[in-house]
Formats: structure tokens, C-alpha cells, sequence
């Protein structure tokens, strides 16, 4: 039997799916257990992310037996941010609510954080009691969530996380985006400043392995702060500036030893050494450089966000979205 639900949906619910077959069944059912009993008119939107495993053919049964759902395939792996910029797009609510397919964000949790956005605010984050991650994945959220504070402030970003609700106008702000980079922690920033955060729980994973390895949350938090912010920029002015200061103290201290004792500065360790951290600075200014090139030559490739591959909402065929 179909569920029918006419009503235009007050919650879209966006959900990235990578690798997560044994989950996606038991997230449905605690979903709808949930929701339909705070506010029945919702929408699940699933965005499968190309991981290679049954999780496809999952949704699309269960949206062919729950018509508030909408499964999106996209061609290939384009990262879960891409995969949520595609959704959020695709939503018809006027509150979108992000979490993640592992069950670690209990769906129970979520009529806490929209009845704090009732609070006259645009963006609550579900932040978790106890972190359960392990201790490197715990190192390299705080990279990024450090990464976050140039744009964010020093607060609310040590807060964020993949559970959060806001109000779907805020899209409009970055509507117009075009870009392979993406941190919708950072688009958000673009249309509110009206943030905040309440503790939820977070439960331990259940089934497979989380997708975020060190290394990609590294290279996230770099991407935020060459792709979103001028910091290393800055960063790179100033250490340049401090060198020419050291360098143009070394060059007076030589000098006046000169005319005062009518000698030279001696060795040739000391010379090397300056001349090796000098030309290390200049490396390090010219590999930030490098990077802000880098994105600009991207940019210019006019390179999608995203491509859907299918839609359990329309006709099969593949259709290029990048703004």
C-alpha cells in the first residue's frame, strides 16, 4: 500500500548515502515513527553518492511505497557537501533538516533543534554530548571545525556538525554558487549570522565505516580556507613581512660590526642558514599563491557541482546542475 501525502512539506529532510545499505531501512522507519507525530507534512529526500553498494536500489523501493520520498542518484562520488548542496536545491519545505545515513544522528533528536529555530534563529546545529569518533577523526574534525572560525566566529564553530536545521530562504543566498569546493557550513554564513547549537545525543555506528578518513577532512578544512576565505593570503603577507624585519635587522647588525670592529660576520653555517629560511618563506608565499591559482583555474573549467544521474521524481536522464 502507498503512503499518499498531498500537503506541501513543512520539513525536508536531506540525506547524503554512501555505503550505507544496512541502514537506510531502520533511518526510514525511526523517521517517519518521529515526525509523524510532531509534524506529519515532511519529505525525505535521499542523495545516493555513487558508493558502490545496494543502497540505490533500497531507495528507490522505499519511495515506491512512500511517495514522500525522493531519491537522487548522482554519476559519480562528489563528496557528501556536493551530495547535500544538491538536496538542499531539490527541497520543498520551508525548514530543511541535514543528518547523516549512519544512525548516529537519532532522528528523535530533531524536534529539539526546529523548536529552537523558533527561537528567532536561522541555523541550530545538533551538537553532539560525546563526541564517538576515534582519536584521529576527533584531531581532524578540530582542524576543520578551526578552519570554520574565520567565517563562522570562534563559537558557533566548534559547535557545527552534519545535524543541523535551517530555514530554506537562507539557499537563496548562495543560490547562484558554482563551484567542485563546497562547505554548506560556509554558504550558510552567507545569508545569517543568526546561529546557534543544542546538545543532542550521538549514538555509535552500527554498520560500516565512516567515509571521512584524516586525510579528507584535512583536505576539506584546506578547501575552506583557500576556497571561502583570504586568511592564508594574509597569513602569507604577514610572515613575509616578519622575514624582512629579521632580514633587514641581520643586514643592520652586520654593518654596524663592520664599522664598528672592522669585521665581517663570520661563518658560513650562519649564512646558509638564513639563506634556507628566507627561501622557505618565499616557497611557503608562493604555494598559497599557487593554491588561490589553482581554484581560479578550476572555477574557469566551469566544472559541475554535481551531476544527476537519476531521480526517482522524473524521467530517467542525466542532467548537469552547477548552479
Amino acid at each position: 500500500m502507498t503512503i499518499n501525502n498531498t500537503p506541501t512539506p513543512v520539513i525536508s529532510l536531506i540525506i547524503p548515502v554512501y555505503r550505507s545499505e544496512g541502514t537506510l531501512h531502520n533511518l526510514h522507519k525511526r523517521i517517519t515513527t518521529s515526525l509523524e507525530a510532531f509534524e506529519p507534512n515532511f519529505e525525505i529526500i535521499f542523495i545516493e553518492d555513487c558508493g558502490g553498494d545496494n543502497s540505490w536500489n533500497i531507495i528507490q523501493k522505499l519511495a515506491s511505497v512512500d511517495d514522500r520520498i525522493q531519491g537522487i542518484r548522482l554519476s559519480r562520488n562528489y563528496g557528501q557537501h556536493n551530495a547535500l548542496l544538491c538536496g538542499i536545491r531539490s527541497a520543498k519545505g520551508r525548514i530543511i533538516v541535514t543528518l547523516d545515513d549512519d544512525l548516529q544522528n537519532p532522528p528523535e533528536e530533531i524536534q529539539k533543534l526546529v523548536l529552537k529555530l523558533d527561537e528567532d534563529f536561522d541555523v541550530v546545529y545538533g551538537s553532539p554530548k560525546k563526541q564517538t569518533h576515534g582519536f584521529l577523526r576527533n584531531i581532524a574534525s578540530r582542524i576543520t571545525k578551526a578552519a570554520l572560525k574565520g567565517n563562522m566566529g570562534a563559537k558557533i564553530a566548534n559547535d557545527v556538525s552534519a545535524f543541523r536545521v535551517f530555514r530554506t530562504r537562507l539557499r537563496d543566498a548562495f543560490k547562484s554558487y558554482q563551484s567542485p569546493n563546497v562547505s554548506i557550513d560556509v554558504l550558510l554564513t552567507w545569508g545569517t549570522t543568526r546561529f546557534t547549537s543544542v546538545q543532542v545525543k550521538q549514538d555509535e555506528r552500527v554498520f560500516g565505516e565512516s567515509g571521512y578518513t584524516l586525510r579528507k577532512l584535512i583536505t576539506h578544512a584546506v578547501n575552506m580556507m583557500t576556497g571561502f576565505s583570504t586568511l592564508p593570503l594574509k597569513l602569507a603577507s604577514i610572515v613575509g613581512f616578519i622575514f624582512s624585519i629579521i632580514g633587514i635587522s641581520v643586514l643592520t647588525y652586520v654593518v654596524v660590526r663592520y664599522f664598528i670592529e672592522g669585521s665581517s660576520m663570520p661563518g658560513f653555517t650562519f649564512l646558509a642558514s638564513i639563506i634556507a629560511i628566507f627561501s622557505g618563506v618565499q616557497l611557503f608565499a608562493l604555494g598559497v599563491f599557487g593554491e588561490y591559482l589553482a581554484r581560479m583555474h578550476l572555477r574557469s573549467m566551469d566544472r559541475p557541482t554535481y551531476v544527476v544521474h537519476e531521480d526517482t521524481h522524473k524521467p530517467r536522464q542525466a542532467s548537469i546542475n552547477n548552479i
